[in-house]
């Protein structure tokens, strides 16, 4: 991945533009809830806008895997501080699983905004995760948080056009620093 290559200042100027982006935009700041995900590896950094996120008195939740019978399931649970994270799944810091689980309200969805990850994004919103479908199957039954949902990550990350199925569902704003 190309986003492997980049710099130490490249990675740090990134996440200070995306921090300065989301706590700018009129989703983020009109939110109650916010659903997060904690950075891993060379993603870009997410850190401080899960701080900002918290300082504002945003109800934060952030994935954990949950081992399942057929597939893996993600679900949100609530942070109040970053030492609340342990070693999960594949390495990613995740909750205990022992807080407030997210449970979607569509009367909710207009004052929740949630980010995702992804290896690739293309200017028709499409998104690459990492193959396991994990936030397609989090969102397909719920269509009102579907239109509230950024997709971030490095400039490298953004091609012309990726290849998409049907159940892809698209982020609503794709965000590339």
């Amino acid at each position: 991945m190309l986003r492997d290559y980049l710099s130490d200042e490249e990675r740090d100027r990134a996440a200070v533009l995306l921090t300065e982006k989301l706590l700018g935009h009129q989703w983020f700041y009109g939110s109650e809830i916010f659903l997060g995900f904690v950075s891993y590896g060379s993603e870009i950094n997410t850190r401080e806008i899960l701080l900002e996120a918290l300082k504002a008195g945003k109800r934060v939740y952030v994935p954990k895997v949950i081992p399942g019978k057929e597939y893996p399931e993600m679900c949100f649970y609530r942070i109040t501080g970053m030492e609340e994270l342990e070693e999960g799944y594949r390495g990613i810091p995740e909750p205990s699983g022992r807080s407030e689980r997210y449970v979607y309200a569509e009367a909710m969805s207009g004052s929740t905004l949630m980010l995702m990850p992804g290896v690739a994004f293309d200017v028709r919103r499409n998104r690459i995760g990492y193959g396991k479908g994990f936030y397609d199957r989090f969102l397909e039954d719920k269509p009102g948080l579907q239109l509230r949902t950024i997709a971030v990550g490095y400039h490298c990350q953004m091609v012309e056009e990726l290849p998409a199925e049907d159940r892809d569902i698209k982020p609503c704003q794709v965000i590339c620093v």
